[in-house]
């Protein structure tokens, strides 16, 4: 039996899933299936509507080799294992004569755990966790929780957290889940046969696909201790996000909070002079930051280098002093020993970092708005540190022994890939060089016709924006536009405090449009409700920039109130900014402007979700139109029809409004 093309393969699988071919998806399956076949590096632009996870899941199929696919969003993991893998395997297995198998695979955290679901979790006195005595009579919202929780837990198949609908709060989850360092261990476990994070790995190992998060992708990588199957292909979907969770992953923090959880952990099981030794050096850190001020510490201060050495110290004798004590007195005695030394070698693995400093990291303190939680309520101040890159990690980590497969609708930035190369460890596409991973990088486009879809308006007259200063005229634009459109307004501010002020000031301005204003109510509810009303707006900030999916009349225009640069007192940029400077490069271009572009480009992409949608970006930040680096960042925007003309953009907006509300009227 002769076996079946790609395009035969790909159109079984377009039919199945009810979509339609798109040229572009063509071209990008043909290129994955030629990376897999030569074992080397794709980076793939695909635009929104592209189809991109069918381009890439049949030629990988196709193959038959092992594959992991990690994406950043849960809707992505849920289209992939709910919707696109079941019916892609089903069309394709009459051609392929198999029925490959698939599975998800995220980080334990995120499964029940029956062991604490049944024994209860270790109190922190301090902490105010739930009593167990509430079970019979739960009145709190966390007992009811729990209570859920319970009874989920008799019928969940998976035990994820996310097939848990609807959800629980963060703190009823963590009373019934455990990180990797607090599990006992499937062998050392009562639970261990039943478990559901050891089920998934199980179903992941026999897998022919694993579908996992870039964070699970990443501490796989870092941590050395593998915790995803061999596979021979890795497939990175929305890889625009993969430095910003790498960068997580590898990003340390300590705050008083934090020690203070370790110490009262650490006090049940190690000896008093180890458990007191830990108390005083918790108590030398706190003093130290209850002073600290915000910024990034180029060099280590005498007294905290002293508090950090202290606290390493201190945790490395304790961690010793656990591991030779054993007290039957203490109830599930081995869930209290894993749960405190979990708490303590976090506390001495950030401590030793700093300590042992590295030209290559960044460390910095945080201040933070006072709120409730144990880890803040000592203090409102946190120090972190972080990679100064992590390009030579994902190089080493990430290129060296398989294919991988970059995908996104936004990987080409000012024209071309190499800036997004960069930051994951690649040269220059086509350079020479034996510790140069090979790659190469295809746009495939997009059906979408964006210079008749979609207007690229920049406010030219307006003034020059001032960081964190009023923006009268601003405010005066943005009125006007969203008057003109009728509404159907998607607001994307460059922070929380700009999208604040605007939603505050345009309410009582025109209030006939109503405005839904980011953490006022969950972000799938907002998207929901602004979805349902087109005279609705939505104001937001960073993952509204991202996470916003609403095709059709609601959303026609797209405002972007100032170029999206990183602050000018963000430790880990300025820093990243520098280290290119010191080493001949143009740090304001290499990290700042490739921050703008990526995230406008992403924003700009939520105008135009479906061949018959129409609409205005309106970005009302002269310095697009005016300053150099405006060619860069508008050669990575969609290529909108583009205008300065603010009386053509209103009229333009109200036709456009017109028509829609025709078609809203003749559907009624």
């Amino acid at each position: 039996m002769t076996k079946p093309s790609l395009p035969e393969l790909l159109h079984a699988a377009v039919t199945a899933v009810g979509g339609t071919e798109r040229p572009g998806q063509v071209t990008m399956a043909e290129a994955v299936a030629e990376a897999i076949d030569d074992a080397s590096h794709l980076l793939v632009q695909a635009g929104t509507g592209t189809g991109k996870s069918l381009g890439y899941l049949v030629p990988a199929l196709a193959q038959g080799e092992r594959v992991v696919v990690a994406t950043a969003t849960l809707a992505l993991q849920r289209q992939l294992v709910e919707r696109d893998l079941p019916r892609t395997v089903e069309a394709l297995h009459p051609l392929l004569r198999r029925r490959p198998q698939f599975a998800m695979l995220k980080g334990r955290s995120n499964y029940l755990c029956l062991h604490r679901l049944h024994e209860g979790v270790p109190q922190d006195e301090e902490e105010g966790l739930f009593d167990q005595f509430e079970a019979a009579a739960p009145t709190s919202k966390l007992g009811q929780d729990l209570l859920r929780l319970r009874d989920w837990a008799d019928e969940a198949e998976t035990g994820d957290r996310d097939d848990l609908t609807p959800g629980v709060s963060d703190r009823a989850w963590s009373q019934v889940s455990v990180s990797s360092r607090e599990c006992l261990g499937a062998t050392k476990c009562a639970y261990g046969a039943e478990c559901f994070a050891e089920m998934a790995r199980e179903r992941a190992k026999l897998a022919e696909v694993v579908v996992t998060n870039h964070a699970l992708l990443a501490i796989d990588a870092i941590e050395g201790a593998p915790v995803l199957p061999q596979h021979e292909v890795l497939i990175v979907d929305e890889a625009h996000e993969l430095v910003s969770r790498v960068t997580g992953v590898a990003t340390g923090e300590l705050t008083p909070g934090q020690v203070n959880r370790a110490v009262r952990r650490a006090a049940k099981l190690a000896d008093e002079k180890a458990a007191d030794q830990l108390q005083t050096a918790a108590e030398g850190f706190e003093r130290l930051m209850e002073l600290a001020l915000p910024g990034r510490l180029e060099e280590i201060p005498e007294d905290l280098g002293y508090a950090l050495m202290a606290l390493r110290d201190a945790c490395r004798t304790v961690i010793s002093a656990i591991g030779n004590t054993r007290d039957k007195s203490v109830q599930d005695e081995d869930a209290v020993r894993k749960q405190a030394l979990a708490s303590v070698e976090s506390v001495h693995d950030v401590a030793e970092r700093i300590t042992n400093g590295s030209e290559w990291d960044v460390v910095w303190y945080e201040r933070h708005e006072p709120r409730g939680g144990a880890a803040y309520r000592h203090s409102g101040a946190s120090l972190r540190v972080a990679p100064m890159s992590v390009s030579g990690l994902l190089r080493e980590k990430l290129f060296s022994d398989r294919s991988v497969i970059l995908a996104s609708a936004t990987l080409k930035l000012g024209g071309d890939f190499n800036g997004v190369g960069a930051s994951l460890g690649l040269g220059p596409e086509g350079a020479e060089g034996d510790d140069l991973p090979q790659w190469k990088g295809i746009d495939v486009g997009s059906p979408f016709d964006y210079p008749r879809q979609g207007i690229l308006y920049v406010a030219k007259h307006l003034a020059r924006p001032a960081r964190d200063g009023d923006r009268a005229d601003m405010l005066d634009e943005l009125t006007e536009l969203i008057q003109a459109a009728g509404g159907r307004t998607l607001g994307l501010f460059s922070s929380m405090r700009a999208a604040q002020l605007a939603a505050e000031e345009l309410r009582s301005r025109i209030p006939e449009f109503p405005i839904l204003l980011q953490g006022e109510e969950t972000l799938g509810e907002l998207i929901k409700n602004f979805a349902a009303d087109p005279k609705t707006c939505l104001f937001g900030t960073l993952s509204l920039w991202q996470g916003v999916d609403v095709p059709g009349p609601s959303c026609q225009l797209v405002v972007m109130d100032k170029i999206p640069f990183p602050r000018p007192d963000d430790p880990l940029m300025s820093a990243r900014q520098k280290a290119v400077e010191d080493a001949g490069g143009n740090g304001f271009m290499a990290v700042a402007a490739t921050h703008a572009a990526l995230l406008m480009a992403q924003g700009a992409g939520r105008l135009v979700r479906a061949t018959g949608d129409r609409g205005v970006v309106a970005v009302l930040d002269q310095r697009l139109a005016t300053a150099r680096y405006g060619s860069y960042l508008k050669a990575s925007l969609p290529d909108f029809w583009l205008t300065t003309d603010r009386n053509q953009v209103r009229k333009s907006l109200a036709a456009i409004d017109a028509a829609a509300r025709q078609a809203e009227g003749e559907a009624d």
